[in-house]
């Protein structure tokens, strides 16, 4: 009552109460009172309250007036989530500070960490693949969470009521780093664990502060891991594997003596490599210990060309810091003919310390991919003169990197045949998901998961997922990166659409794949936007681009025909691919970030995923992997080879979901084309006795055969209204003057 009189008195002084509905909320003793309020302007006249009393304010939503207590599961949840901010409270006061960064990540910079890392979901309950929070030593300041649009629903509904969304990405937040020294006091101190954040991210914000007359505190110890305590999830032991010449393409001495030679080439002694895909690619090894991606948690030094004289440990070519009791013989065997040799892992960044104690030494050492502890190994004299001409620090992007983002052709070959397994198994599990949907039978979207998961897996050659299968029927849809469980699951019906996002790990190669499904009859706005989408991935799929050009402007390719509609979507269209490596890789991009400028090149692998979701409604996204090909043009200005993609996935669009006067005579096209493909290269392969409910789905006129759809009606160039404006956008257009 207190706090609402309180919050009544001085909101009264910035806006009329008159007509504003206020309700407070506490839903356990766990959780702080919410005040909710209806007045929107008065919501936002008073968010400085927060500051004063520590109380969460926020407008009221149409139903909030009909708000539930939470069940007893999320209760007990949002319980123990208070006991571990309790605990990280007390040890971030005892290290001196007022806040604590948590990251997702690891100290390899790794997108998704194995669960022994994954700090930040402890803390908050936030398990997106890219956030960072910033969590309070005093209980009645705000914590906040920083992510991009794929994650803003799931983070709403993830977090604590207490937490604060920072969207990044829609011009509304500043970057964590930008708003810390805007936000915080003089003389308050900010503490990170330096092992998960990059040498440019450290070094910048810790300018930023000083100037501010604030402090960076570095801590070794994170204080998330003295309150995880013993239940801390351990490392995974399964021991380290040669990835086979005959998918590799090229022996791991080959790849040394590039990398070497572009060593040379830039005068360095040493190139270090923290990357866990890079550090595989390079060694030609796999690993188990980050689930649904096959590396080892691993360090390496790339020394350049060995001269007469030199100790044997110089005359190596390359330093390898990994867990040494997972090196079977045979690895042990092909490392020593490489001339690679290994360290235990806990020793990287002491000795990668020694080799780097002479200052005359230059060092290879990207600072944005390569985390803050292992500067240390720079000195002080490097990274002081990092801007000189003469710098003993080379801080470029990693060579490893690029060589292993253009695939050779035994990579390719590797994927291709990847992709058609997948194509196999998809085409069993999505026939037999239809036919239990329209059959009435009860399979909840874990189902879906588990059907797909089981098809992949039937294959000898399948590995594991190359991440968690996001299944998403109805609303769940328009949650970007959705991950059903028991709890929240949906039961899938013939009622709305169903967005299956799921990928595998086989021994050639890895894949990724987005269909959107409804297996009933589609209102028209759900066919319209699903064409609208079908149109991205096609212009993208068709597009032809100059070698080098960046991955932004070939995104607009997919973004127009939603654009002509009012509609966008929150994500990239395209993140490269490695090979029996991580899902996501760069340095490729097709996205909305301008500051991305690697230009695409002939031999990258990428997605094209287009989307569309309306919240609370449904989600839409297609999604095929592609690699980039050379295309034959009639000429080539400025001496350039000019690039297209070839597609490398093959499951069939639905065409029931087709709004076929949207549709041009190209686009059709390539619909027809496409599916026709799927069934040439797809067929032949199930030869099961069990593939005949199989062979007829893919065959079946009513989802996947776009002739007969009748004459099509060309897109006109432009219109004067668009019927949305997702984002709250406007959308534009040019008129003749």
């Amino acid at each position: 009552r207190s706090l609402l009189l309180r919050f009544c008195a001085v909101a009264q002084k910035r806006g009329p109460l008159k007509n504003s509905k206020l309700q407070l909320q506490s839903f356990s003793p766990y959780s702080r009172p919410t005040i909710v309020c209806s007045n929107l302007l008065l919501h936002r006249q008073a968010r400085s309250l927060i500051a004063v009393s520590g109380q969460a304010i926020r407008p009221m939503s149409t139903s909030a007036a009909e708000a539930t207590p939470p069940s007893p599961r999320e209760s007990a949840r949002l319980q123990e989530l208070e006991r571990r901010a309790k605990g990280a409270r007390e040890l971030l006061k005892k290290a001196g500070a007022d806040f604590w960064i948590a990251p997702v990540g690891d100290p390899h910079m790794s997108e998704m960490p194995a669960e022994r890392f994954e700090r930040l979901e402890y803390l908050s309950g936030f398990s997106g693949s890219n956030g960072t929070g910033l969590f309070p030593a005093d209980p009645e300041a705000t914590p906040r969470l920083w992510t991009d649009g794929r994650y803003f629903v799931q983070a709403k509904q993830q977090l604590p009521p207490h937490w604060t969304l920072m969207k990044e990405g829609q011009g509304l937040d500043d970057k964590i780093d930008v708003w810390l020294p805007k936000n915080l006091a003089e003389g308050q101190a900010v503490a990170l664990d330096p092992t998960l954040h990059s040498i440019s991210f450290v070094l910048k914000l810790k300018e930023d502060l000083e100037a501010k007359g604030m402090k960076l505190v570095l801590v070794d110890d994170n204080i998330i891991d003295g309150v995880w305590g013993d239940a801390r999830p351990s490392i995974a032991s399964d021991p380290v594997k040669l990835h086979p010449l005959k998918y590799a393409g090229v022996s791991a001495a080959e790849k040394l003596r590039e990398i070497r030679t572009e060593m040379a080439t830039q005068n360095a002694d040493y190139l270090i490599v923290s990357a866990l895909d890079e550090v595989c690619y390079l060694f030609n090894l796999r690993g188990g210990d980050v689930p649904r991606t096959p590396v080892m948690l691993s360090y390496a030094v790339v020394f350049p060309e060995a001269e007469q004289g030199k100790s044997a440990e110089d005359a190596s070519c390359a330093l390898l810091f990994v867990d040494e009791a997972k090196i079977t013989p045979d690895v042990r065997k092909a490392l020593d003919e490489a001339k690679i040799q290994t360290k235990p892992y806990s020793e990287a960044f002491s000795v990668i310390g020694s080799l780097c104690a002479d200052q005359e030494k230059k060092v290879w050492m990207p600072r944005d991919g390569t985390n803050f502890k292992l500067c240390d190994a720079l000195g002080a004299e490097r990274i002081k003169n990092a801007s000189a001409k003469d710098s003993k620090w080379l801080d470029k992007p990693s060579p490893v990197a690029a060589m292993k983002a253009i695939k050779n052709e035994a990579e390719v070959a590797g994927m291709v045949e990847a992709h058609l397994k997948d194509g196999v198994a998809l085409t069993r599990a999505f026939s037999k998901l239809e036919a239990k949907v329209r059959a009435g039978e009860t399979i909840t979207e874990v189902g879906v998961d588990e059907l797909v998961t089981s098809s992949r897996a039937a294959d000898p050659g399948f590995l594991d997922t190359s991440f968690d299968t996001i299944a998403g029927f109805g609303e769940h849809g328009a949650i970007v990166h959705y991950r059903a469980s028991d709890e929240s699951a949906s039961k899938v019906t013939s009622e709305s659409m169903l967005l299956v996002d799921s990928g595998g790990q086989y021994a050639e190669g890895t894949t990724d794949i987005t269909r959107t499904m409804h297996f009933g009859t589609p209102t028209d706005e759900e066919k319209e936007c699903f064409t609208r989408v079908l149109q991205g991935h096609i212009g993208m799929a068709l597009a032809t681009f100059p070698e080098d050009t960046p991955g932004f402007i070939v995104d607009a390719f997919a973004r127009a025909p939603l654009w002509n509609a009012g509609l966008d979507y929150r994500h990239g269209t395209g993140h490269g691919v490695g090979a029996v490596l991580g899902v996501h890789e760069g340095p490729q991009r097709i996205s909305t970030n301008y500051d991305c400028r690697v230009g695409l090149k002939k031999g990258m692998i990428v997605s094209n995923e287009p989307g569309y979701y309306k919240d609370g409604h449904f989600g839409i996204r297609i999604e095929n992997l592609m690699v980039i090909v050379e295309k034959n043009t009639p000429n080539k200005f400025g001496g350039k080879s000019y690039l297209g993609f070839e597609s490398l996935t093959w499951v069939p669009f639905q065409t029931s979901l087709v709004k076929a006067d949207l549709l041009s005579d190209a686009e059709l096209n390539y619909l027809n084309t496409y599916n026709q493909q799927v069934q040439d290269k797809i067929l032949p392969r199930l030869q099961d006795k069990s593939d005949e409910a199989a062979k007829e789905w893919l065959i079946d006129p009513r989802n996947h055969c776009a002739a007969d759809l009748k004459e099509m009606t060309k897109l006109p160039a432009y219109k004067d209204d668009t019927k949305g404006c997702q984002g709250g956008k406007k959308h534009l257009n040019f008129d003749e003057f």
